[in-house]
Order: C-alpha cells, then structure tokens, then sequence
C-alpha cells in the first residue's frame, strides 16, 4: 500500500502540480485511512461500500471530525481510488459511491486593517529576517497571493517599474498579481539590504531563509506564528487569512466580485462569492449607522 501511495504522491506533485501543503494533507488522510484498515483487518483493494458506511461513522462518531474535513478526507482517498483503477490495481473506485455531507456554513476569517496594523509593526526593519517578515505579512494582505504562490516568487518574476509580480498558481497557470506603495517600500528596503545580506548562494527565490536557500510554506507559517504572539491578537494567523483579509477589504471598499475573482486567480466566480457574506455584513452596518429612518430612537 506505501509503494502506491508514495507513487500517488508523486502523481500529485509532478502531473498534477498540486502544493506541497495540499499534498502532505492528502497523505497524512491517506495514512490515516491504511490505520483505519489494518485495525479492523481490511484489505484496501477488496473494500465494498458497506466497510466505507462503517469508516464514516468512524470519522463521526469516534473521531469527532467536522464534516469539512470527513469531505476532505473522502476526497482525498476518491483521488487516490481513481489513481489505482488507472493504473490497474483496482477495478473499479468504490469512493465514487460516496457522497459529500452537508457542509457547516462558515464564513471566512480576516482581520481588521487596525489588526494588520498591529501585525505590520512587529518586524524589525533594521534587521535582514525582520525586513523579510514585514514582506511577507505586506505582500500576502497587497496581492492576496496562496502561500504557495508567494515562496515560489523569483527575483526574475518581479517588474519594479510597473509594480506587478508574474505568480503560477492552481494547476500551473501564470498570472499576473499588482501591489501598492506600501508593499513596494518594504519590498526596495529589503532587496536592496536585508536580500543581499541572506542571499548567500546565489539564489534566485525572493524569500530566503536563515541559511540562504529557499523559504518553504511551513517555514511563512512559523513565521506568522511567531509574529502573532508577541501582539495582543486573540486571533489564529495564517497565510490564507491574509488572503481572506485581501478580498474582503476590497469587496468592502466598493471593488466588484468579478475583479476580486481574478485578482485572486479563482477559476470560478462561485469560489470568490463566499466573500459577499462578509461584504453584505459590512454593508448592514454601514446602512444601521448612517440611514436616518433605519432604527427608531429608544
């Protein structure tokens, strides 16, 4: 079963070209399942849809998982069926009878631009990784780039003049992301002293590590971690809620679904709209605090 699954992992990275982030998830997922198998003494290609009723349950009721992340996991393991009755080893993908459950409405999380405020004076610019971290938090909330996006930037993919920044994202596909003056700031400052001191190799990556090489997605997100702590946030940080942070302060300041869709490279407008939730908030405040007829004096 490791022999197949290290063969999908591959699949993932090299054909489909899937993150690192969304690989490591579906494996673990993956791993999880075989545990699942080999407690209850099951083979993994002679599994019928009765056994995967019980693994539900499982999922439910004894490890007490959402029902984003029971999808998550059927999704992974649908995946990794269809790879198996590709290549042979199974006749026919039993996952593609199950379907998804109900999923629990949430809306995004983002923060409030005083937040990021708080979170933009933690670095210290006089220092090569401080002037990194402050790029970091400034052109993850200017672009709303995916992490895996960002760590990829080369020197090569940034126009200075123009402002804009060439990014692969989903499924290979280039974009072209633009950023404003506060980003642009940090972003000389950094280039121009805190790159050339960590730059010791010769690298081409824009945001490098302590030793000089090529920052990784795991590494941006202990670096917000640790930014977060010494704030007075009560609030989890991660790369994907700066992102959130982008589209909702845009949507919030006038801008259209469908320039927020592209701006975030979403293939589908239905993917941008769970945004317009928090947007339409925003705007019920708005209207409760400056509409005349809109509450009655007490």
């Amino acid at each position: 079963m490791i022999n197949y699954l290290n063969k999908f992992v591959d699949y993932l990275k090299y054909e489909k070209n899937y993150s690192n982030y969304t690989i490591s998830s579906y494996r673990d997922d993956i791993l999880e399942y075989f545990r699942y198998l080999e407690r209850e003494n099951l083979i993994y290609n002679e599994i019928q849809y009765s056994d995967l009723r019980f693994y539900l349950m499982y999922l439910k009721d004894e490890k007490k998982d959402s029902n984003s992340s029971i999808d998550r996991k059927i999704s992974a393991l649908r995946g990794f069926y269809n790879y198996l009755a590709n290549i042979g080893v199974i006749s026919n993908n039993v996952f593609l009878l199950v379907t998804g459950l109900k999923k629990e409405k949430k809306l995004p999380r983002y923060f409030e631009y005083n937040e990021l405020e708080e979170l933009f004076e933690v670095p210290d610019l006089k220092s090569a990784l401080g002037q990194r971290d402050r790029l970091i938090l400034e052109m993850l909330y200017a672009t709303g780039l995916r992490v895996g996006e960002l760590v990829n930037i080369k020197i090569s993919d940034i126009n200075l003049a123009d402002r804009k920044i060439l990014v692969v994202g989903k499924g290979n596909k280039e974009r072209e992301v633009t950023y404003g003056d506060y980003c642009h700031e940090i972003l000389l400052l950094y280039l121009n002293d805190g790159y050339q001191m960590l730059n010791k190799n010769n690298e081409l990556y824009l945001f490098l590590n302590n030793n000089g090489i090529k920052i990784t997605e795991r590494g941006v997100r202990y670096i917000l971690d640790k930014i977060i702590k010494v704030t007075s946030l009560n609030k989890s940080i991660s790369p994907h809620v700066l992102r959130h942070s982008f589209a909702t302060h845009l949507l919030n300041e006038g801008c259209d679904l469908l320039t927020v869709q592209k701006l975030l490279g979403h293939e589908s407008i239905s993917a941008t709209q769970i945004y317009t939730h928090v947007s339409m908030d925003h705007l019920k405040d708005v209207y409760y605090k400056n509409f005349p007829r809109a509450k009655k004096d007490e």
